[in-house]
Order: C-alpha cells, then sequence, then structure tokens
C-alpha cells in the first residue's frame, strides 16, 4: 500500500508563512502561562505540545480468540490493519476463502485483532479511545511510551457516540488536560498523536477546517486536515495550549486513504459520555418517538415558517411520548425545553442529553401557527438491548421458511403508520418457492390464503395449516402497490 501526502498540506503549510508566530497558552509548572510557540523559518514549533502530552498517549492492541469459520483451510486471513482501513473507513472489504466443511478448525489462540489509539484521563488508569477499536476485543492491551504493557478492563463503549472508556491497574500516570470546546476556533492550528498504521507516538497536524459538522445523529463533529489514517482512531485531538479537544475518529475519503479531509469527537461531548460510562457502564439517552427530517428553504416559505429551520415531523410512534403529547405527522418542531432547533440534527442531540422521565416542552410549528406541547421523555433503547430484541424477532417463523420459503418480523408502529396498514409482517428472507414467486426482501405480506395477517407468529400459525398440495395465494405490499402473489408451498 503507497502513502501519498495530500496537497491540502502543502497549502496548510503556505498558509501558515503568513504568519510570524502565534500566541498560545502552555502549561508551565503547573501553572497556565502565555508565550509565543517558537517558531522556525516562520512555522509553528510543536515540540514543547508532543514533549507535554505526548506521554500520556497510548497505543491500544486488540486480540481475539480465532472463532470457527475464520481463517485456517480455506486460505490465509487478510491483515489485520488492511482490515481495520476497510472497515472504518467505508471500503468493501474483499470476499475472505472460507474453510471447507469437514476440516479442523484452527486452535483458539488469541489473534492479533487491530491496533489503535487512546490517552490517559487521570493518574490512576482510565483511557479514553473509540469504541470501534475495543468492540469485539476479547483483550484489550495498552501501551505507555515508556514501553510498559497492561491488560485494560473495558468499563463501558457507546456505539452511538464511539466513545469507549478502559482501565489499566496503575498508578501515578501522566495525563491530558481537557480543553474547551467553545474556546476553539476554525482556522487554528492542532496536531493529533496517534499510530497511524501501527507506527506509535507519530504526530501530525494541520488546521480547524470546521466546527459542528453534523454527520451523524449524537454528534457536531470537528473538522481537520490532520492527516489520520488506520491506528490513529481514538488518540487526542490537541490544541495548542497543549489541551485535548477531540478524538480522532473518522476521516472522508473515497480511496480509503487520507483525503485531507478528518472528523473528530468534541471532547465536551466525549467527557459526558465517559463519566456515564465510568458510573454505571452505559449511557442512558432520551428519545420521544418521531421520524424527522429537514426542513427545506422552500417549505419553510411556503408553510409561513419564514426560514428553514426546525425538524419536520414525517412520522409519529404509535403510543411514544409525542403521539401522547399532540404532536402530529407534519409538525415542525422549533423548540425543545427553550433551546432552539436551527436544523434537524439538533433534536435528537437535545432530547437525548435528557433524562427519561422529566417533563420537557415543545414548541411545534402547525398550519401556520406555533403550539406548545408537554412532553414526558422516554428512554432510547441501548445498542445491546436492541440487538438481543432484533435478535428475539429473527427467525420467528421457521414453520414458514420451510413451507413458503420467506422469513419475516413484525413491523413497527411506525413501519404500520407509514404504509397505514393495522397488521402484516415484514419479509426479511427469501428463498425457494417464494422465490420463485418473484417474493422479495421488505415486502409487506397482508394475506396468506384470504387470512388477514396481524403477526410474525400468528403468520407462521396460518402457514403451518395450509394445504402443501395446493398453490396459495398471498397479498403483498411492495411500494405504494398491493399486489397478489401464488406460491407453491415445499412438500
Amino acid at each position: 500500500m503507497q502513502l501519498q501526502i495530500p496537497k491540502s498540506f502543502f497549502s496548510s503549510v503556505n498558509r501558515a508563512v503568513l504568519s510570524s508566530a502565534l500566541v498560545v497558552g502552555l502549561v508551565v509548572g503547573g501553572s497556565l502561562a502565555t508565550q509565543p510557540v517558537h517558531a522556525q523559518g516562520g512555522l509553528p514549533d510543536f515540540t514543547e505540545l508532543v514533549e507535554k502530552v505526548g506521554p500520556a498517549v497510548v497505543n491500544i492492541r486488540t486480540t481475539e480468540r480465532a472463532r470457527a469459520g475464520r481463517g485456517g483451510a480455506g486460505g490465509p486471513e487478510m491483515d489485520e490493519d488492511l482490515l481495520e482501513f476497510f472497515r472504518r473507513f467505508g471500503v468493501p472489504i474483499p470476499q475472505q476463502p472460507q474453510p471447507r466443511r469437514g476440516q479442523p478448525q484452527p486452535d483458539a489462540e488469541p489473534q492479533q485483532r487491530g491496533v489503535g489509539s487512546g490517552f490517559i484521563l487521570n493518574a490512576d488508569g482510565y483511557v479514553m479511545t473509540n469504541a470501534h477499536v475495543v468492540d469485539g476485543a476479547d483483550e484489550v492491551i495498552v501501551t505507555l511510551t515508556d514501553r510498559r504493557e497492561f491488560k485494560a478492563k473495558i468499563i463501558g463503549a457507546d456505539k452511538r457516540t464511539d466513545v469507549a472508556l478502559v482501565k489499566i491497574e496503575a498508578t501515578g500516570l501522566p495525563t491530558v488536560r481537557v480543553g474547551d470546546v467553545s474556546r476553539l476556533k476554525v482556522g487554528e492550528w492542532v496536531i493529533a498523536i496517534g499510530s497511524p498504521f501501527g507506527l506509535e507516538n507519530t504526530v501530525t497536524a494541520g488546521i480547524v477546517s470546521a466546527k459542528a459538522r453534523d454527520t451523524g445523529d449524537f454528534l457536531p463533529f470537528i473538522q481537520t486536515d490532520v492527516a489520520i489514517n488506520p491506528g490513529n482512531s481514538g488518540g487526542p485531538l490537541i490544541n495548542m495550549r497543549g489541551e485535548v479537544v477531540g478524538i480522532n475518529s473518522q476521516i472522508y475519503s473515497r480511496s480509503g486513504g487520507f483525503m485531507g479531509i478528518s472528523f473528530a469527537i468534541p471532547i465536551d461531548e466525549a467527557s459526558r459520555v465517559s463519566e456515564q460510562l465510568r458510573t454505571s457502564g452505559r449511557v442512558i439517552r432520551g428519545r420521544i418517538g418521531v421520524q424527522i427530517d429537514q426542513v427545506t428553504k422552500e417549505v419553510a416559505e411556503s408553510i409561513g415558517l419564514g426560514r428553514a429551520m426546525g425538524a419536520f415531523v414525517r412520522s409519529v410512534e404509535g403510543g411514544g411520548p409525542a403521539e401522547k403529547a399532540g404532536v402530529e405527522a407534519g409538525d415542525t418542531i422549533t423548540k425543545f425545553d427553550g433551546r432552539s432547533i436551527e436544523k434537524a440534527g439538533d433534536l435528537p442531540r437535545i432530547v437525548g442529553g435528557t433524562k427519561p422521565g422529566s417533563k420537557s416542552t415543545m414548541q411545534v410549528f402547525r398550519r401556520g401557527a406555533y403550539r406548545d406541547l408537554s412532553i414526558t421523555v422516554a428512554e432510547l433503547e441501548s445498542e445491546q438491548a436492541k440487538k438481543s430484541s432484533d435478535r428475539g424477532t429473527e427467525g420467528k417463523s421457521p414453520a414458514a421458511i420451510g413451507a413458503l420459503g420467506v422469513g419475516v418480523v413484525d413491523l413497527t408502529d411506525v413501519q404500520r403508520r407509514e404504509l397505514k396498514v393495522k397488521g402484516g409482517v415484514r419479509v426479511e428472507s427469501v428463498e425457494g418457492a417464494a422465490a420463485r414467486a418473484n417474493v422479495r426482501e421488505g415486502d409487506v405480506i397482508l394475506a396468506v390464503d384470504n387470512v388477514e395477517i396481524t403477526s410474525a407468529k400468528q403468520f407462521e400459525g396460518v402457514v403451518a395449516k395450509i394445504d402443501k398440495t395446493k398453490a396459495v395465494n398471498v397479498l403483498l405490499r411492495r411500494g405504494e402497490w398491493v399486489t397478489y402473489v401464488v406460491i407453491r408451498p415445499v412438500r
């Protein structure tokens, strides 16, 4: 793999030549002093920052035990650095050979899984990193700059914000200073320290390109042009005062490599998450049960809102907090708890930060007028609970899979509302007879053999009773259209 230096780096350097010195606050003897950055040839000198912060930056190595079906007989596994490269930065992972049936699987010995970075929050061993760095790891090994290694315990990880907290058993460790993100300005210099491609203690520099870049539901990212590559994940983004202002997490790339755009999780958001992980091992968020979209300028003008702002309500979850509060599809939520909703992404962040069970006031714009609604915030289901729930609905119709060749799950209240149906089940998998009848994943089955379908469990019972010697009519909803298909069951 070849690494190329992006042109954006040189353009950043050229900008710096226009300035002879920068004034920053550095920690001197435990106090904050203001002094000019040492410069060489008109460029800022980062050496003192690196010497001060570098010892608190760690390398994180993860291992996992070999699982059945991985590696071994079918051919060699892909290099883990490449897998991390593909996984994190959106490049399709090439299909790897699968082991042949009947061949022995490799022994369950620990195998290196990936490399990332992190930084020490306090002297007794709490380390912050990215959730994707430690996700799925059986063992986490933290290496300090003095080459000491520790096995770390995962205190908690939050995939929604990609923040994780791990703990090593040590005392008197060097720590980072947490900065104030509100003071961070677009255009100021920042540096990253981490282990790109496993190269430990690597320093890269650039500027803040944008703040509050909206690329996710719960995080307004810091955008920079600091070189970030696989292995940098979880490392700190540091300002010129020697303070951590973010966690390096993602890049934008069309090739899979660094292209001059990288994103960091703001440290204030990450600190709130890590504190919850430390105290309870999980993050508790609020929810109100709406699906939302952006309000365009044209829509805002046409409905009398004046300017493009707020969160447009596409649908309301049946029986959810929003429905109970009187929110209707077509409303525009403009304020929540007195805080203005400038864009749709603001709403999940504000609601998510609201304690479940608390009562809040929400302002909506409906048919030319503002209304204040009182709403009780519910708790957002955790990722772990959601996966357990999903696993609970998977394969609910084993008899149906055998007879019709189709596996189904229940529709959610939101899906029923959007489709304007009272019952039905969603097709999750198709094979055999159903595939030949042109049934597709995502179709909604409304009736089987003239019996209305209300749930996956009832669907299973109906299919179990059908005469397998005869063709069966199935009423499907596909998009906006309803149609019949005829399936000949498997005997």
